[in-house]
């Protein structure tokens, strides 16, 4: 190997673990950012409840319950109806009474993977080895006209998540999601906004999501009025259950 051939090599080592170190700063920052490790870590529940304004703007009332480790419900109401997605750490299932099933369904495994990834309360880039997942940082990228830094989230589950996180704040503004589901990939972009304290730990408020470049009536938003951590929410809330459930009564209202 020359002179020039091992220099060469060695500013790519020095490159590699610069992107690294700066992978592991940008999630301490997040982190620091959202409260800190010990306040995010105290969140054992979280009831969040709110409107969804699917496209079209059609209203429904929205509730979502999260428990730790990696459990997920997801509840949107209306006239007397409620349509259930939920995920029990090991499985995911859903109600889905405007399609006419009013009776709970277990969901495919692909079909079950995005609400297994947003079980995760911390999010999939802290503690990423532990959860086999791998972070790479990929620089900076206009989000609009912030220039944001770039953390993509290989998901122990095959999909990708690329998170954009503001330079200033370090709480993520966007989120670009590539998952395969039945063989075809799927790209939804998340945009979140209007972060509020949760026992000293901040999470979005605003939520907007969908496909990637989709139309108007593809865009589904959701607004949080009101959130409460370490709310009493039994694992029933998450399971499959055996017969037709009605809306989580869980907590104070």
């Amino acid at each position: 190997m020359t002179a020039r051939a091992v220099m060469a090599f060695a500013l790519l080592l020095c490159v590699g673990s610069a992107y690294a170190a700066t992978a592991d700063e940008l999630i301490s920052k997040n982190i620091a950012a959202r409260g800190g490790a010990d306040k995010l870590a105290a969140i054992k529940t979280l009831k969040m409840q709110g409107q969804l304004i699917a496209g079209g703007g059609f209203k429904l009332a929205y509730a979502e319950y999260l428990k730790r480790p990696d459990k997920l419900r997801e509840e949107a109401s209306v006239q007397g109806l409620t349509q259930v997605q939920a995920w029990d750490g090991q499985r995911g299932w859903s109600i889905q009474p405007f399609g006419g099933r009013k009776d709970p369904i277990p969901m495919s495994t692909d079909d079950a993977k995005e609400l297994a990834e947003g079980a995760d309360i911390d999010g999939a880039w802290v503690d990423a080895a532990a959860k086999g997942n791998t972070v790479t940082y990929l620089g900076t990228e206009d989000v609009d006209g912030t220039d944001a830094h770039k953390l993509q989230v290989q998901l122990k589950d095959g999909n990708t998540l690329v998170v954009y996180l503001d330079p200033d704040a370090y709480l993520p503004i966007r989120e670009i999601a590539r998952r395969t589901v039945r063989g075809t990939q799927q790209v939804t972009q998340t945009d979140f906004g209007d972060y509020e304290r949760v026992n000293g730990v901040y999470f979005p408020f605003a939520i907007t999501t969908g496909p990637k470049g989709g139309t108007p009536d593809q865009i589904m938003r959701i607004t949080i009025d009101k959130a409460q951590a370490n709310v009493p929410v039994e694992d029933f809330v998450f399971a499959f259950p055996e017969k037709n459930t009605a809306p989580a009564q869980q907590g104070s209202k």
